[in-house]
């Protein structure tokens, strides 16, 4: 039982800030469960299970409360529509190339990529920028590279990403989410279908957590002044990616 209410509280806590920024929920959440002793075939389909829960309860009550516009037809929905094809059609082509590169230089450019797109955030977090198709298109590309090369790098690079294309910074919250939902119902479908086992039960005990949080992430998203939050994001980008390329050279 106590390891049950531990699951909830670590999920509560890191998808609070997962839907708050629009990354760090699978990031900080696979090798924390790993350090708990829990088996990488364990943890990483009831990861991504209970993570398409908290994307998309995270849109929803995003959209509720007004951060985003989901409706079908709006500027928000097609950009994240857009997203969200690339994340499936990035996943399945980047397969390809994950083979032919070791996990260190996967690892060392995700990590790279994600402290670069921070410290771009933060330089240029007071200037205004007119959306752009094109970068959209080119950064959503990248990041769906990255999902289908390692399931990593995803939410610090769409997030980020949007804010350098000229995306309000609440929506681009809102917006991250449902992509990445979308990407994990992929890659759940994908291990059912490859006949992966699923920890039902460490699933629902990290959906409760995720579920219990996204209500109170999405009012902190509004509450919060834009510029502050584009500060945040970019220093939590920052972090996400050094703490990547620490890990990364640290296994040498």
């Amino acid at each position: 039982m106590s390891n049950y209410l531990l699951l909830i509280v670590v999920a509560f806590v890191l998808e609070l800030i997962d839907a708050s920024l629009g990354m760090g929920y699978g990031t900080i959440l696979t090798p924390a469960l790993l350090m708990l002793g829990y088996a990488p075939l364990e943890v990483v389909p009831a990861v991504i299970t209970s993570q398409l829960v908290g994307d998309f309860l995270a849109v929803y009550f995003h959209h509720q409360f007004k951060n985003v516009d989901m409706t079908v037809g709006s500027d928000h929905f097609k950009v994240a529509g857009v997203l969200a094809i690339f994340s499936l059609v990035g996943a399945v082509f980047a397969v390809s190339f994950a083979l032919k590169l070791s996990e260190f230089a996967l690892n060392l450019y995700i990590g790279g990529l994600v402290l670069v797109m921070g410290v771009i955030v933060l330089t240029t977090r007071d200037k205004k920028r007119d959306f752009s198709w094109f970068r959209l298109l080119f950064l959503g590309s990248i990041a769906s590279f990255n999902k289908g090369m390692s399931g990593g790098g995803y939410g610090p690079t769409v997030t980020a990403g949007q804010l350098l294309t000229g995306m309000n910074v609440r929506a681009a919250v809102g917006i991250t989410s449902f992509a990445e939902g979308v990407a994990c119902i992929a890659a759940f479908l994908t291990y059912l279908i490859a006949g992966k086992q699923v920890d039902w039960m460490m699933a629902l005990m990290l959906a409760v957590g995720v579920a219990l949080s996204t209500p109170l992430s999405a009012l902190i998203v509004k509450k919060i002044r834009a510029r502050h939050l584009k500060l945040i994001i970019g220093v939590t980008t920052i972090l996400l990616g050094l703490l990547t390329v620490f890990k990364t050279v640290r296994i040498l």
